[in-house]
């Protein structure tokens, strides 16, 4: 029978005794059901157990005085491997009652477990095998795969909670035996099955539960950040609504200014018109009081009144015509220029395609002639290689006749091998130059399409010029009727008629009005005459009377009274 390795069996049995140790140590903390304290045997046995695991191959170190043999060296280096175990590195460090290095390790595994982070920190250290053969054996636990099992089940502590006291306990003189009596079957262990099937069910539950709880605590980070947000969003909102306050606060005094505004003009209105029917009613007072020879007179001043009133009116209707029709023009002028300026963009454009096609033109006439100039190259050359090919064929024929009469085969063979590869070249040859030449006509049939469509372009750009030229001709016949009519309205707003008490005296005998000498005034100059003065009378067929007419403008008079009589 073959020798088994005693190291081989040294790993399989710490790794069986590593099972049973922590297998025993979960079902017993959780039928137990409270946190392990230092004093609880299961979990002294594991510590143990992990002692033994850990010293399983460790190289002996040579010191001054002695050899030194202890697993707190690969324990001190996860900490550089793992940032997160310096803090029990430093804790271990700083208890006062440790003296050895084996009494750190225990408390250093001691608080690895109460961390629920031994699984972590050893899978960092297996993983640098490098680093432990500085410490262990090529054939130790923590080399071989073992190691890597005995990590994995330790996972399974993290179910348990422990609360152990390493200050004050005496970790350098404890004696690390293992008890087998413990991990005996008995009698009593047949019906562990259900046991078993409870503890997994527990398990599963608190497993269940850390889970649920990780996902409580990540939705109350993600509504801790949307309070945050809707926060922010609020006091923006807060920010906007003052703005908006603000801003209603000084559209409200403009509002009320605008009122007072409007309440002082109210009140000037009134005023001034009641002082206007104070002196009408003085007025119509001196007219009652006047004589009665003066109603033939007062109706025909009141006729007068209403005739000129009528023409005033007129004359504001057609004013109003005339300012009407000048806005229109005004807007037709704006619509006008803004076609005339769309037209000319669009006609730049247009010019800008037609010199683009041009220049096409001429390039792709370049390139047409270049290929033809090639095409006619490539057809001498096709001649040529026919003619060439010709000769190779007779010259073939002649050398088979040849090699008739001659013995050597071999010869014969390689001289056709040689022929027949020249003669595919030359093939390969005008089937290139044929495929050329068919580019060549499709470069042609590009070019005439380009042509027909700078013909369709070259017409679209002379019916464009043609309507701008109709456009501009239409443009200054407007602005020329629009210098007419503005012409027109500054004469009519130079002219001001003058007001009755303004105007004493006749223009032209320079005498002053009277009853006798009643006043003309001219609707178009705005001149005033006196009736002896403006004899130049004008038959209307509407008017059974001649009208009056002015002797500067020749427009009609309008009679009116005194500025002594009212």
């Amino acid at each position: 029978m073959a020798v088994k390795d005693p190291t081989a069996v040294e790993r399989a049995n710490l790794l069986n005794m590593a099972k049973l140790s922590i297998k025993g140590l979960i079902e017993s903390a959780l039928s137990f059901g409270r946190t392990l304290d230092s004093d609880y045997p299961p979990l002294q046995q594991f510590f143990v157990v992990m002692e033994h695991c850990l010293k399983h191959g460790l190289k002996v170190r040579k010191s001054f005085l002695s050899y030194n043999k202890t697993i707190w060296g690969p324990l001190e280096l996860v900490e550089k491997l793992y940032p997160e175990a310096e803090e029990i590195a430093a804790s271990v460090r700083d208890l006062p009652g440790l003296k050895t290095p084996l009494g750190r390790a225990r408390a250093w595994l001691r608080l690895a477990l109460m961390q629920k982070k031994m699984a972590d920190y050893l899978r960092c250290l297996i993983i640098q095998r490098d680093l432990l053969s500085e410490f262990y054996e090529y054939h130790a636990l923590m080399m071989e795969e073992e190691g890597a099992v005995i990590v994995g089940l330790l996972v399974g502590l993290n179910v348990i909670d422990a609360n152990l006291c390493v200050k004050g306990e005496d970790l350098d003189s404890q004696v690390g035996v293992i008890d087998f009596s413990v991990y005996l079957k008995s009698d009593d262990d047949i019906g562990g099955k259900e046991r078993n099937v409870q503890i997994a069910a527990i398990l599963d539950q608190k497993n269940y539960v850390e889970e649920l709880n990780r996902q409580l605590n990540s939705t109350v980070s993600s509504l801790h950040a949307r309070v945050d947000s809707l926060e922010k969003s609020n006091t923006k909102l807060i920010e906007e609504l003052a703005i908006a306050k603000n801003n209603i606060i000084k559209l409200q005094e403009e509002n009320h200014q605008l009122r007072s505004e409007n309440t002082l003009i109210l009140m000037k209105t009134q005023h001034h018109l009641e002082a206007a029917k104070v002196d009408v009613e003085a007025e119509l007072q001196t007219y009652k009081h006047s004589r009665q020879g003066l109603d033939e007179m007062y109706n025909e001043a009141r006729r007068q009144l209403r005739e000129e009133a009528q023409l005033r009116q007129d004359m504001e209707n057609e004013l109003v015509v005339q300012v009407s029709m000048k806005h229109e023009i005004e807007l037709a002028m704006k619509l006008l220029e803004k076609d005339i300026h769309e037209k000319q963009d669009t006609l730049i454009g247009l010019r800008q395609q037609l010199d683009e096609v041009k220049a096409i033109n001429v390039e792709m006439y370049q390139k047409l002639q270049v290929s033809e100039d090639a095409m006619k190259e490539k057809n001498e050359i096709i001649s040529r290689l026919e003619d060439k090919t010709n000769q190779i064929n007779a010259t073939m024929k002649q050398l088979e006749q040849r090699l008739q009469l001659e013995t050597d085969l071999k010869i014969e063979k390689e001289w056709r091998q040689t022929l027949e590869d020249d003669l595919q070249k030359e093939k390969e040859t005008v089937s290139h130059l044929r495929t050329e030449t068919q580019e060549i006509v499709n470069l042609k049939k590009e070019f005439l399409k380009l042509q027909e469509k700078n013909k369709h372009l070259k017409s679209i750009c002379e019916d464009q010029e043609a309507a701008l030229q109709e456009l501009a001709s239409k443009l200054s016949e407007s602005k020329l009727k629009i210098e007419d009519i503005k012409e027109a309205n500054k004469a009519l707003q130079g002219q001001v008629w003058l007001k009755d008490k303004e105007a004493t005296h006749c223009k032209l005998c320079e005498k002053e009005f009277s009853l006798s000498k009643r006043k003309h005034h001219c609707r178009n100059c705005g001149e005033i005459f006196c009736n002896a003065c403006s004899d130049n009378e004008l038959p209307l067929p509407s008017s059974p009377k001649p009208v009056r007419v002015c002797d500067s403008c020749h427009a009609i008079l309008i009679q009116r009274c005194s500025s002594n009589v009212p």
